[in-house]
């Protein structure tokens, strides 16, 4: 059986050594300092190595079941969740106002890829409720306010987003739900949804879904769609719950992982339902928990990149199998470990380096969140919508290559239940393709997120690299190996988008045949980054006396590994993106 231990100290090592946390200019961090975030660090370990991951087989066996019109979670998924409300886990970072601790995003971002690592599956349920809390909090009235979020943040109430449709997905213009005004200021929701995470559960009392429908009359397109809260049973006057809505799970998908979460066909039909915010700016509710929400999914990728990772460097150290090529390095047993072979070694630093940057990554996103809803800097919000699909789709496709890598070291182990990581491959699948595929989160990158606010934004994020480049170019350890990969690399994806600048007026194929290898090299450059601030940060506690140099001299190795054997192809994507269009588009669809 798998196993999994909650990578705190490396954690930690971002949070205070790299990203300086208690040391930043927004609200609340200062608060964080090594003891606090230690101590809830420890607690999230606590609960996701001793409840929530021994259960991560058990729904993968049993997956959930609907039973007249009831959805029945594994065993112990219930009492699991309990135990995620009952620690404050569902209100780490919610507004105090309506019982949340209000942590900043970060610590919760840092939580959930612990619980995630732990059990995707039961994560889904605490992230979905995350997400319509985040966007009644900005969108709802005060009463909507009053009503739903005290108990979603406790916990005993949970909450979905209902957006995809049989007929639509990405292209949500032309979703077919209807909301018909009420007497009494209700609408009536008719349609059905798919996809529905947590649409129906035996967790909760009551399920608050959020879902997208369309006003008599609306715009025939996404400026027609409108958002409605609508829940699972109606909630009376004074809080306490009254009558079934008439909304009901026609359904559960048989799907390739995450069994443990119950996703659902869900049927609306009438059920009484209110507008959250303006008529026909559902669109924009469904934005705002958009960044959230996908930074939520690119810590997916890593977290599950990460608990592949650790179970496939168990098995290295123990697997015996061969001699090493250079001669026997442990003549006391049959064989040598796998672990001494060249190729096993490569293997394995690439999932090391992938889940170390991605991790310094995507809580450096965090912060950037942070810094735009806690300080108000603008900047700081553009630069996070910059990166959004690149963290979303680099991390998961890499991700998703990591549990396959994991998978490999261990042969034909690798390939059988009893050992996890096949469970690891399959769930980690699906963080490519919901919250929009990644071949959208390239669209989006190339088509509305270079040209956002005329170019300034991706220029500032050049600018920091070169920044970083220059002020470092004297640094004994940065110069053996990390400022001239990054620089190359950063050229790279400079090229890239002056191609596109150049190109994708005269042909827009040329542009968008190129988006995901942009968004692929973009993620690179990115984690090149990271990697040169990281090994600037381990040398510095080198040079302040830390006790613990395997860690950080371990750190310095890895990202000299990251910059010669992964960030050389930049030049790859590039050469791809200069193709342009017609290799891509050269045979005719019948051909096919």
């Amino acid at each position: 059986m798998p196993s999994y231990t909650a990578p705190t100290k490396d954690m930690q090592f971002v949070l205070h050594d790299l990203l300086k946390v208690g040391e930043a200019d927004i609200r609340g961090y200062d608060e964080m300092d090594r003891d606090t975030t230690q101590a809830i660090l420890e607690e999230a370990a606590k609960l996701a190595e001793n409840v929530l991951q021994p259960l991560n087989a058990v729904g993968d066996e049993q997956g959930c079941k609907l039973e007249n019109g009831v959805v029945r979670t594994p065993d112990g998924f219930r009492e699991a969740y309990a135990q995620l409300r009952d620690g404050g886990w569902l209100s780490l970072d919610a507004d105090p106002e309506y019982g949340g601790q209000g942590m900043p995003y970060v610590m919760e971002t840092a939580a959930g890829e612990i619980f995630a690592s732990a059990n995707i599956s039961m994560a889904i349920y605490k992230g979905l409720t995350h997400g319509a809390v985040s966007a009644l909090s900005v969108h709802g009235s005060d009463a909507q306010k009053a009503m739903y979020l005290p108990r979603m943040i406790e916990g005993t109430w949970s909450g979905t987003m209902n957006l995809t449709e049989p007929q639509c997905g990405t292209d949500l213009g032309l979703i077919r739900t209807k909301a018909v005004p009420n007497d009494d200021g209700s609408y009536a929701i008719t349609g059905q949804k798919i996809w529905i995470s947590g649409g129906e559960q035996d967790l909760t009392e009551n399920i608050i879904h959020l879902v997208l429908a369309k006003l008599p009359g609306a715009p025939d397109s996404t400026k027609g769609i409108s958002l409605f809260v609508v829940p699972k049973f109606l909630v009376n006057e004074d809080g306490s719950l009254g009558d079934r809505n008439a909304v009901s799970c026609g359904g559960l998908e048989k799907k390739m992982g995450i069994h443990g979460n119950a996703t659902c066909v869900m049927n609306y039909d009438g059920a009484k339902g209110w507008l959250v915010g303006e008529p026909n700016k559902g669109m924009r509710a469904m934005f705002t928990m958009m960044n959230e929400a996908r930074l939520a999914v690119a810590v997916q990728g890593l977290a599950l990149g990460e608990v592949a990772y650790q179970n496939a460097l168990g098995f290295a150290l123990d697997r015996v199998q061969g001699r090493a090529a250079t001669g026997a390095e442990a003549p006391e047993r049959p064989a040598d470990p796998i672990i001494v072979h060249p190729d096993v070694r490569r293997n394995l630093m690439d999932q090391k380096a992938f889940v170390e940057g991605a991790r310094a990554f995507s809580l450096w996103g965090a912060t950037l969140l942070d810094r735009g809803h806690r300080a108000g800097d603008r900047e700081a919000e553009d630069m996070i919508s910059l990166l959004i699909p690149v963290l979303k789709g680099f991390l998961t496709d890499k991700g998703f290559e990591t549990t396959v890598n994991a998978q490999q070291t261990l042969g034909g182990s690798g390939f059988t239940r009893e050992w996890g990581l096949e469970q690891f491959v399959r769930d980690a699948r699906i963080a490519m393709i919901y919250e929009g595929t990644n071949g959208i989160q390239s669209l989006d990158l190339v088509g509305r997120k270079l040209p956002m606010n005329g170019g300034k934004t991706v220029m500032a994020f050049f600018e920091m690299v070169k920044g970083f480049i220059k002020e470092n170019e004297g640094d004994a350890t940065l110069s053996q190996g990390f400022l001239d990969p990054l620089k190359a690399a950063s050229k790279d994806l400079q090229t890239a988008a002056m191609y596109f600048m150049a190109e994708g007026m005269k042909n827009p194929n040329n542009a968008l045949a190129g988006s995901y290898d942009f968004m692929t090299l973009f993620g690179h450059v990115c984690m090149g980054l990271m990697w040169a601030r990281m090994a600037k940060a381990a040398q510095a506690a080198l040079d302040a006396g830390a006790s613990d140099r395997d860690f950080y001299e371990a750190k310095i190795a890895t990202g000299r590994y990251y910059m010669a054997r992964q960030l050389p192809a930049t030049a790859t994507h590039l050469a791809r993106i200069q193709s342009g269009a017609e290799p891509v588009m050269a045979l005719d669809a019948a051909n096919f």
